[in-house]
């Protein structure tokens, strides 16, 4: 097969791919010289949009609705954007060897691609039951969700089977998201998971106290403590039941599991330096390796606010980190510097007519504040965390978008806190003042 090749290659076409192209657009890359290389058969979309508005029985979100930048109020490149552009996007295409040395990729059907620079954006996978050789996890509608072709799917149980029953394992945001999700298509949803109340790694337990309520008076039947260890199936191998840990066995036509990712590293193994999980970068995304960048999921770079090294898994440090990237390649090019990455961490979810934002760290000490009582009419409320003094992380639910940028001036800024009772009383006015 011919040979083919660019002077940039992104491998990964993902949230970071689509974002990195729009950089290079806007830093004047020629036409032909970059590639888009993607196992996935569509343009760069939104990640977010599979775990929400795909999955409503109305508003549906379809592609090319939700293709980037649109998640962040950018213009929305549709795939023809990109040959106007002279850019290759080179789509169901699945890498199967990095020869960084000799800079080639070469993809399973044997095509070689070389380039000059290279974008790692290879993003995260899902883990899955069968990984741990869950008894009977290989069922019919036993799904993850990861990319479109596995929202389809998602989409097709619940065409397949309305008005039936599901079971969620994982009680993070998937396992959220996709329970409001099955619950607006008027599934009945029962979520599992093994930590004492959900989105443990953010949650404190006063923030999940209150979504556990509110869920529950949605209908969702939260099952904590435990774990699925294995599923019966119906003879024409569609799972029909869950078998968990503590003995009790939950009917389900559809289970949907959300235990986590990892990163897709694995064709750099050993050609790359690694740390935390993740290919270690620079505040540049300079990896080990010249010419060799690594962004998104699959970076472990140095959070500067907080003066360590970090591996972050959210969509908006995916668009970030991309366009540093890029920055940085062309910057390095002109012999010009731009500044290191100064990220603050952000993460937030949407879900039934809920919408959380929180900035910045939730290590320390913590208040609540505000109406956090799951059968209120206004449920607006929020946390802090005090770490030495300073109020280091914030949470706010059902915030204005004026509201949400104060908590994030807050943890981008560590205000003094001394007294925690004050703090708590204060609430969202502490934040609104600074």
């Amino acid at each position: 097969m011919a040979e083919k090749s660019f002077k940039y290659v992104i491998l990964g076409g993902g949230v970071s791919a689509g974002y990195a192209a729009r950089e290079f657009a806007k830093q004047g890359v020629k036409p032909g010289e970059l590639a888009i290389i993607s196992k996935e058969a569509v343009a760069p979309y939104e990640r977010p949009a599979l775990s929400k508005a795909y999955l409503f029985p109305e508003g549906t979100a379809r592609l090319p609705g939700f293709h980037v930048c649109v998640g962040s109020g950018g213009e929305r490149l549709l795939p023809e954007w990109y040959p106007e552009k002279g850019i290759s996007l080179i789509l169901s295409t699945d890498i199967v060897k990095a020869d960084l040395p000799s800079k080639t990729l070469i993809s399973a059907a044997g095509e070689t691609f070389k380039y000059e620079t290279l974008i790692i954006a290879t993003g995260s996978t899902v883990i899955k039951l069968s990984d741990f050789g869950v008894q009977g996890a290989d069922a019919k509608n036993i799904l993850y969700l990861r990319e479109i072709d596995d929202a389809d799917k998602l989409v097709e149980a619940i065409k397949a089977k309305k008005n039936g029953k599901a079971v969620i394992v994982g009680g993070g945001y998937i396992g959220l998201e996709l329970s409001a999700a099955l619950r607006i298509n008027n599934i009945e949803v029962s979520m599992v998971y093994p930590e004492p109340w959900c989105m443990p790694r953010l949650f404190t337990s006063g923030i999940a106290a209150f979504y556990e309520g509110y869920y529950a008076n949605k209908g969702v039947k939260i099952i904590k403590g435990t774990v699925a260890v294995g599923f019966d199936a119906h003879e024409n191998g569609e799972v029909k039941a869950v078998k968990l840990k503590d003995g009790r066995v939950v009917e389900a036509d559809i289970v949907v599991v959300g235990v986590g990712g990892r990163p897709l590293t694995t064709l750099f193994k050993g050609q790359v330096e690694e740390e935390k999980g993740g290919i270690k970068t620079d505040g540049f995304f300079k990896t080990s390796v010249p010419d060799v960048y690594g962004v998104g999921d699959v970076a472990t770079f140095p959070l500067k606010l907080y003066n360590e090294i970090r591996r972050v898994e959210h969509v908006d440090h995916a668009r970030k980190s991309a366009e540093q990237a890029v920055k940085a390649i062309f910057a390095s090019e002109q012999g010009k510097s731009i500044d290191e990455y100064d990220y603050l961490p952000y993460f937030y979810s949407r879900a039934f007519d809920l919408s959380w934002h929180f900035y910045g760290d939730n290590v320390g000490d913590t208040v609540l504040f505000g109406d956090g009582n799951p059968d209120s009419s206004t449920h607006k409320f929020g946390s802090y965390w005090i770490k030495d003094g300073k109020v280091i992380g914030a949470f706010l639910e059902s915030g204005t978008p004026e509201e949400n940028k104060a908590i994030a001036k807050v943890a981008m800024l560590q205000p003094p806190a001394d007294n925690l009772d004050e703090l708590a009383k204060e609430g969202l006015t502490f934040a609104t003042k600074i």
